[in-house]
């Protein structure tokens, strides 16, 4: 009796932990999409706001009127920053990268002083340059504007892609995730399905016997939560590991927000599949639990 005892009780610990492991690896996968999703966005607000253009000033501007256009550019809703070049300064960084003075060989110094402005990202698309491009231009001091329109309409363009690719990833998966979950429990509630049959018989109602098995699983889903975000967690702390610098693009409240949507799928999934699993054999008649 004992050694009967012991069996079970190892069959069910065995049964119990392949259930927490097998829902948290699809738990992990869900995690990483959504992580993936939401650094991506970030990452899109990076770039964007890293995409600068050049106001290009006319010549013999006075020092006291370029500072005086700054500062009423640094007060734009859409502009993050500016920053002064001179034509010097301008001449400096180009004999950096052509390895040459421009100056030695014009004898004169052809560049125009101007000013970088990075916008915020939600300005940083085509169709807002057009009516930025024209505020600007009516500033007597500038000359010209110059910008990568083209590059700033793949950002927006790869980032819609990207967004809309996720957004089907996760669906799909929340889907398979939800089989795979529904499965796991089923196999589990499969073993006590004449146990479910015998509580029909001395008279207890459906929510009197789904509830325990619905704990169960909400145990289960919880733990599952949780390991699912220490994988997470180690996966974030390997990738920082190899590359530095990895862990500024992420904010502590998307990594809990992420945190929070895994334990609630968790708990959710587990729930709604071991509701559909003890129906199943809430409706089934006795003859039919021992051919399935």
């Amino acid at each position: 009796m004992a050694e009967n005892k012991k069996i079970s009780s190892v069959s069910f610990f065995n049964s119990r932990f392949t259930s927490i492991v097998s829902i948290s690896l699809v738990l992990f996968l869900l995690g990483l999409i959504f992580l993936i999703g939401l650094l991506g966005n970030s990452l899109g607000v990076y770039v964007k706001e890293n995409i600068s253009f050049s106001i290009v000033l006319k010549d013999n501007q006075k020092e006291s009127d370029i500072k005086a256009i700054q500062k009423s550019l640094d007060q734009l809703p859409y502009i993050k920053s500016t920053e002064y070049i001179s034509k010097e300064q301008a001449a400096k960084e180009l004999e950096e990268e052509l390895g040459e003075n421009p100056e030695t060989f014009l004898g004169f110094n052809p560049l125009q002083a101007s000013i970088e402005v990075k916008l915020h990202s939600e300005y940083a698309n085509p169709d807002s340059l057009i009516f930025i491009e024209k505020q600007i231009k009516e500033y007597t001091s500038v000359s010209d504007l110059l910008y990568r329109k083209d590059m700033m309409q793949m950002v927006n363009d790869n980032m819609k892609r990207l967004g809309i690719i996720l957004l089907g990833l996760a669906a799909i998966l929340i889907m398979i995730s939800f089989v795979l979950i529904s499965n796991t429990i089923r196999l589990l509630i499969y073993s006590k399905r004449f146990l479910i049959h015998t509580m029909k018989l001395v008279g207890a109602t459906s929510g009197f016997i789904r509830r325990p098995f619905i704990w169960y699983n909400v145990v289960s889903g919880i733990m599952a939560s949780f390991l699912a975000i220490l994988m997470i967690t180690g996966a974030l702390y390997y990738l920082q590991n190899e590359l530095n610098g990895f862990i500024y693009l992420i904010d502590i409240e998307v990594l809990l927000l992420v945190y929070g949507v895994m334990l609630f799928l968790g708990i959710f999934l587990s729930v709604i599949a071991t509701f559909f699993a003890v129906n199943k054999y809430l409706r089934m008649g006795v003859d039919k639990l021992y051919y399935i």
